[in-house]
């Protein structure tokens, strides 16, 4: 007999939520109170929310015996990232009255808003509502935002792309009113009338998913949303400018915790290729057959790569074809070049321009020197774009200003310019990512956001000297194990492990495909340089013509 496991707590949690209500519409009146309790905490995520504090005060406000500083992430859902300029003008607007002044972009093609106190949540939400706009599914036990390849511009097939990634994303939105009930409408919460139709999820479930659950769309020959490291990811295979159907990845998936062996980032395999009319179909035999053999006694087992890598691949594929009308086909042949952005400007068949703007680590803020918030807000009030251009959010952490008309060109130059913004970063630089880390995040072990630029700074110098400076290497950093910005496929990647320390991992392949291998383990900043240096070195000696450092790596040292 098979031993029956215990459901983990978050399951009965979910369950006895009335679909992720719980107690949150009576928190949301304790205002005394800034924070949740650890059940309110887990249910707001499903509704895409954190609750987090300052850690950079915690020491600080504990000497004084004061609650930790309190407040909200709230994170947008657009799918394939494509708002209009009055969205953004919107979003611009509630980041300085109700958040920290700043929009953090996400690697999954979305806004982050942080500092929201309880206070102002309702009236943030309102206003992304307003916007027409929501946070629904951002995080939590579901699908989260559907990413796509930047710019639906550029041709039929981009399009397509994004017009999947919004179906993916309405068709996977749970049903529940929760969200509109407890944030927008503020009403209590009542019993359903005698005779009405019981609330339900007819996908999900009243326990939803094991874990969450993300999906992408792929145009090559870019992996800008990287494939492979996703649950559930759709190649589009093109014939005559048409996607014609997809290629089919599953059981991709970064998260990790160090010291624990069982658990690991893993590439996606393929298992087939769909129709594109079969899209949806197949999207839900996958989704579900996670919903339904996912493991819910273990949420560090509970993604669908552990699902895949219990049962086994064949196994699998099985299960989703015994969902489907028709049968998967023989995966199709697609090339992939990268997984990075191209900066810069460009046109499409309309001649309409279209300029890819790099964002450090995502974040759209003021400074001193670089007024770059001001600037995109100048630029999205803008006489004829406003009502005809778009903001689109890339799965790097940078921005594309679309559908710019050629008069508009030189403004819009002149608007960056006048605002200190400038598009002079390295091709190191201008390809790094790194999550946010501290102080917000409570995973967080080790700075990420703050602390890369300061490194590649230092990675630059290094670069010079072995004559290394037009060289696009991918860096990319966490502050933890869960892999948000996407480490364990960089050429060069590094996972916090201690508070200045980081696990160096080399050998990424340059489109995303390959993981990475341990380097060095809890390392310093000048252990780091340390052991890059003689690597820049043999590979100006020894590399293979067109060669990249991730592949040079992964030649030389496994």
């Amino acid at each position: 007999m098979t031993e029956q496991k215990s459901l983990s707590r978050n399951e009965t949690l979910k369950a006895g939520s009335n679909f992720l209500r719980g107690t949150l519409p009576e928190a949301l009146e304790q205002q005394a109170f800034g924070g949740l309790t650890e059940d309110e905490g887990q249910l707001v995520k499903f509704h895409g929310m954190y609750i987090q504090d300052d850690r950079d005060l915690r020491p600080e406000r504990a000497k004084r015996k004061l609650d930790r500083a309190y407040s909200f992430m709230a994170r947008l859902r657009i799918p394939a990232g494509i708002l209009t300029p009055r969205q953004y003008l919107a979003m611009d607007q509630l980041a300085d009255t109700y958040a920290n002044h700043t929009l953090r972009l996400t690697t999954r093609q979305t806004i982050q808003f942080h500092g929201v106190i309880k206070a102002n949540l309702r009236s943030s939400l309102r206003a992304i509502d307003a916007a027409l706009l929501d946070s629904i599914a951002a995080c939590g036990d579901v699908n989260r935002n559907v990413m796509a390849t930047a710019n639906p511009f550029l041709s039929r097939a981009h399009t397509e792309a994004a017009e999947a990634a919004r179906a993916l994303s309405a068709h996977f939105l749970p049903r529940t009113g929760a969200w509109r009930e407890i944030f927008i409408d503020g009403a209590a919460i009542t019993p359903p009338d005698a005779g009405a139709e019981p609330e339900a999820e007819p996908i999900y479930g009243p326990t939803y998913l094991p874990r969450k659950f993300k999906m992408t769309v792929a145009v090559p020959p870019s992996n800008d949303v990287d494939v492979f490291a996703h649950d559930l990811s759709f190649v589009a295979i093109i014939e005559q400018d048409q996607i014609t159907g997809y290629t089919i990845i599953v059981g991709g998936g970064m998260g990790a915790s160090h010291g624990e062996p069982e658990t690991y980032p893993r590439i996606g395999s393929i298992i087939g290729y769909c129709p594109a009319a079969q899209l949806l179909d197949v999207a839900q035999a996958i989704l579900t057959a996670q919903r339904d053999f996912g493991d819910r006694s273990n949420r560090k087992h509970a993604r669908l790569k552990y699902t895949i890598d219990t049962i086994g691949l064949d196994e699998f594929t099985r299960i989703v074809n015994e969902r489907l009308t028709t049968k998967l086909e023989p995966a199709r042949a697609f090339t992939f070049t990268n997984n990075h952005d191209t900066l810069g400007w460009a046109q499409d068949h309309d001649g309409l321009h279209h300029l890819t703007l790099f964002i450090e680590n995502g974040r759209i803020q003021d400074t001193e020197t670089n007024r770059l918030k001001s600037a995109l807000a100048s630029i999205a009030r803008l006489p004829d774009f406003i009502d005809h251009g778009s903001f689109i959010f890339t799965p790097n952490q940078n921005i594309i200003i679309a559908r710019i008309s050629p008069a508009q060109r030189k403004l819009i130059e002149t608007i960056l310019a006048d605002h200190g913004v400038t598009q002079s970063a390295s091709p190191v630089r201008s390809t790094a990512m790194a999550c946010v880390g501290l102080p917000t995040c409570g995973l967080a072990l080790a700075e990420s956001e703050r602390y890369l630029p300061s490194l590649i700074t230092k990675l630059e110098a290094l670069l010079s000297t072995h004559g290394l400076t037009s060289e696009k290497i991918t860096i990319r950093m966490t502050g933890c194990p869960n892999g948000c910005a996407r480490p364990y496929i960089a050429e060069i990647g590094l996972v916090g492990r201690n508070p200045g320390r980081y696990n160096l991992l080399l050998g990424g392949a340059p489109d995303g495909s390959r993981l990475n291998q341990p380097h060095r383990e809890n390392a310093t900043e000048a252990e780091i340089l340390e052991a890059l240096d003689p690597l820049f070195a043999r590979f100006t000696a020894e590399r293979i013509a067109h060669e990249s450092f991730g592949d040079f790596c992964n030649r030389i040292l496994n």
